[in-house]
């Protein structure tokens, strides 16, 4: 598709001056500083702040005090998660430029979800570490199968050609988990839990595990920042610039895997993060990748925070996972970028 003249408002987004960016930047680390906070003190139980510094100093002689303790590990996990889900979204939208990428949408959430299932049935994988695995393997098949679906035909892949075949294969490999899991009644319960996606069987253990995994998909994705804003040129012109463009592609997209796979795993397929953090960040921060990965990172990061906080207070006593937050906030923003792009041709 031909790519319309930038209008002012884009053009004016374009040249956002560094000292905008930095002045965005203070602003979303006190927002998340202010999130994370709030997930430490709000929930069921209200506590009171001598409560929560012995918390933190690892104290536990009550139950307000076991409550924080209990929150410290879950903030962390929303924090990584969001943070891995953002930057992810970000680069696969880069990688195919492509305004409706995001891990779930292009079906990468759920091949990682089906291979974490099936691990667990018929492979009793039950450790953290083999889990990430099996699920960072699933979701570089199945994001290789959606772009080659996507691909086929005249056009290429096209924006909503990828959206569809995601689409297609989302919905196959979630009736894939039903028929895996449902003759397995020991483990149905704790799955159907799982698979709506949310940070609320978090501990330290489990963060510990999968820290380097999305440390080492994070440096990936920042380091290919540059071949990113050369890809976004166009594959003849980066070419002509010196990039290697098939191998800043897989590079970049390996790392986006990494992340979405590795945050599955221990969270579930919490949707639609990667595709309404990166939008936003661009409306910050302009298009630069070296500005719009990091800020995707600290926007999803304060996003999963703030859904669950939001999933805790709206329905107490009990609590409404992150996924049904999100799927809430992205299903009508999928909807807007759709209509927005204009993206008809099949």
């Amino acid at each position: 598709m031909t790519a319309a003249a930038p209008t002012a408002p884009v053009v004016a987004t374009l040249r956002r001056p560094a000292r905008v960016r930095l002045l965005w930047l203070v602003a979303v680390l006190a927002v998340l500083a202010l999130l994370v906070a709030a997930s430490v003190t709000t929930g069921s139980r209200e506590v009171a702040w001598a409560d929560i510094t012995a918390a933190l100093g690892g104290s536990v002689e009550n139950v307000s005090q076991a409550a924080v303790a209990k929150r410290i590990p879950r903030t962390l996990l929303a924090v990584l998660v969001g943070a891995a889900l953002g930057l992810s979204g970000a680069v696969m939208q880069g990688v195919t430029r492509n305004p409706l990428a995001d891990p779930g949408i292009l079906g990468v959430t759920m091949g990682a979800s089906l291979a974490v299932v099936v691990g667990i049935a018929w492979f009793g994988l039950w450790t953290a570490t083999s889990q990430i695995w099996v699920a960072i393997a699933g979701a570089a098949v199945s994001a290789v199968f959606v772009y080659v679906v996507g691909s086929l035909g005249r056009g290429g892949a096209t924006p909503l050609k990828l959206a569809l075949a995601g689409a297609a294969t989302s919905a196959a490999l979630v009736s894939f988990i039903s028929a895996v899991v449902l003759p397995r009644g020991d483990i149905a319960d704790s799955v159907r839990s799982w698979q709506i996606g949310g940070v609320g069987g978090a501990d330290l253990g489990r963060i510990g595990v999968v820290l380097p995994f999305l440390g080492v998909g994070a440096a990936v994705c920042l380091l290919a920042a540059r071949s990113l804003n050369s890809l976004a040129l166009g594959d003849e012109l980066a070419a002509g610039l010196g990039e290697r463009v098939v191998v800043a592609r897989l590079v970049a997209s390996t790392g986006a895997v990494v992340l979405a796979g590795a945050a599955t795993a221990v969270a579930g397929p919490i949707g639609f993060v990667g595709l309404v953090v990166p939008h936003l960040c661009r409306l910050l921060v302009g298009v630069d990748h070296r500005w719009l990965l990091p800020f995707s990172a600290l926007t999803g990061a304060a996003l999963v925070t703030v859904s669950d906080v939001v999933g805790r207070v709206v329905a107490r006593p009990e609590e409404l996972d992150v996924g049904i937050i999100t799927a809430l906030v992205g299903a009508p923003f999928f909807i807007l970028v759709v209509r927005r792009s204009k993206v008809r041709e099949l």
